[in-house]
């Protein structure tokens, strides 16, 4: 090895002044140092400050928000999101290597720290780098006696491919007939559009919320020039050929005997005011999610998602989409489900209502962040309990959930409304504490009703969380082409979320339906719904499910 010192220098006065540059290049490496940090540090206090907002944003966006607040936090999430990859850029720590669990939100850094997960699904590819056969100090044979293995995750990109159908022509030597297999059926006749292709754009556009002119520019980068026209006619006739399955998914869980329901706005444009411009020539819809999930009491059903829009947010649609339901519905406060639950001239009502008690904590919680009172930090601590319960049964049958509840979760919950009913005659009954008390003990029965029926849950989040597309799908587009893109949206969602609620990956159920749908006996159509399908497919599961 070679000597350092060797290489210095004799002259003191060389010396001197290698020393004294060595000097500068610390201090402004240091000072560079205390800049970077002081970045970094202003750079975190805004990415905490983000947060925060969107946390007390997202729960005004459960009670009686606005489309402005959910537009702040959309634009929010997206600023937060610039902002990590700008701390990211100048943070050399490593941000997956050696690490397999997440830091918590609450540590300074604001990157994630976990690997990747990757399925034993998929394709590994093994290069070899091997020293040879010979030593290269003294030329001997090597042998082999380990090998250190790391992985490297990436990516081949898409690619088009132009598959050409030969249909071979032959003739009978003795007779002269002309024999010739049938031109196999397409997705969409007449088109050059294959099933992966169609899935893809389906997926993209409807999952992925990736508009038709961005695929556009795409595929153009791939070689391919499909105008936007095309686009638009593939995704229509698509749709038309997946209807009859989407009418039967509709069918199926809208006849349940237990569903979960939620709405959320969409901006849609008004075709009577189109030419008012964008400001003026948007309207608010609305699109309604009917979840069925019996997975959290074992239940035989699988699960599904049925959406519906609606141009506004009157009664009436609701109603419709009700019309034949009967058992129990969960979900929030809308007066228009109050017809839903009315006694009936012959009997009890259709529907029974089960109230959520996450709505009831967001107005808890809401009051206590702003102002630290203390009842109702106990009317959080409170109904923390029920939930504590409902974590440990959770899975289990729902005999028993029961079983449990009425042991565990009746005294309290008797207790809660109980104790609410004492609070209100201490606190002024105009605050907002009070309108929540008065909320849960006018609806208690709802509040209730999970006590005396093991597979009802304590909240409506299976139907908020199948709106949460909706939500991401706002950040791509401002609004939803008229009333008949809305529907197309509802319709796409169906079988597009019903397919990952069954834990398949959406795009390959969607090209293997597509491609063989119209060769399908129609009387057995029922084996493409995605949970029909999952069965007869078992390695097809989506490897994020």
């Amino acid at each position: 090895m070679s000597d350092p010192a060797k290489k210095l220098p004799n002259d003191p006065a060389e010396l001197k002044a290698m020393i004294a540059a060595l000097q500068a290049e610390n201090a402004q490496i240091a000072a560079e140092n205390a800049k970077m940090s002081a970045t970094l540090r202003a750079h975190d206090q805004l990415v905490q400050t983000l947060r925060l907002r969107i946390a007390k944003l997202q729960k005004l966006a459960f009670g009686k928000s606005s489309e402005k607040v959910e537009r702040e936090i959309e634009q929010l999430e997206l600023a937060l999101e610039d902002l990590l990859v700008a701390v990211a850029e100048k943070d050399d720590t490593p941000i997956d290597e050696g690490l397999d669990e997440p830091v918590p939100e609450e540590a300074s850094a604001p990157v994630l720290r976990r690997r990747p997960r990757v399925s034993d699904a998929t394709p590994r590819e093994r290069r070899e780098l091997d020293p040879g056969a010979c030593c290269p100090d003294c030329g001997g044979d090597l042998r082999v006696v380990g090998e250190d293995v790391s992985e490297l995750l990436d990516m081949i990109a898409a690619q088009m491919k132009v598959i050409q159908i030969a249909r071979i022509k032959k003739s009978c030597r003795r007779c002269e007939r002309m024999v010739q297999e049938p031109a196999p059926s397409r997705p969409i006749a007449g088109s050059m559009a294959g099933p992966n292709l169609l899935a893809h754009v389906l997926v993209s556009k409807f999952d992925d919320h990736l508009p038709l002119y961005r695929q556009h520019e795409i595929f153009e980068r791939m070689g391919t020039d499909i105008p936007e026209s095309t686009l638009v006619g593939w995704c229509g006739r698509a749709m038309k050929t997946l209807s009859p399955l989407i009418e039967r998914i509709d069918a199926d869980i809208l006849s349940s005997d237990l569903l979960h329901a939620d709405d959320t706005p969409i901006r849609v444009l008004d075709r009577s005011r189109r030419d008012k411009g964008l400001g003026k020539g948007v309207k608010k819809g609305r699109v309604w999610a009917y979840v069925r999930d019996q997975r959290p009491w074992a239940g035989a059903a699988p699960p599904g998602a049925v959406y519906r829009f609606a141009p506004n947010w009157k009664e009436e649609h609701v109603l419709s989409h009700l019309a034949d339901a009967r058992g129990i519905l969960q979900a929030d406060g809308y007066k228009g489900y109050a017809k839903l639950y009315e006694p009936q001239s012959n009997g009890p009502p259709r529907l029974r209502e089960a109230a959520c008690w996450a709505h009831l904590r967001r107005d808890f919680h809401d009051f206590w962040t702003s102002t630290k009172s203390e009842i109702a930090r106990e009317a959080l601590d409170r109904i923390g309990k029920f939930y504590d319960i409902e974590r440990d049964i959770n899975g289990e049958s729902a005999e028993a959930r029961l079983a449990a509840r009425q042991r565990l979760s009746r005294p309290r919950v008797e207790a809660f409304f109980d104790w609410s009913e004492q609070q209100l005659l201490r606190i002024p009954g105009k605050s907002d504490l009070a309108k929540a008390f008065r909320y849960g003990l006018s609806r208690k029965d709802a509040f209730s009703l999970f006590l005396s029926d093991g597979r009802v849950a304590i909240d409506n989040n299976p139907a908020e969380r199948a709106l949460r597309p909706i939500g991401i799908g706002r950040k791509n587009w401002l609004f939803a082409g008229a009333d008949t893109g809305a529907e197309t949206l509802a319709r796409a969602m169906t079988i597009i979320e019903t397919a990952k609620l069954n834990g398949l990956d959406p795009q390959a159920y969607l090209a293997d339906v597509l491609d063989r749908i119209h060769d399908h006996k129609i009387n057995k159509l029922d084996e493409l719904l995605p949970w029909n399908w999952k069965a007869l497919h078992p390695d097809a599961s989506s490897q994020a499910a």
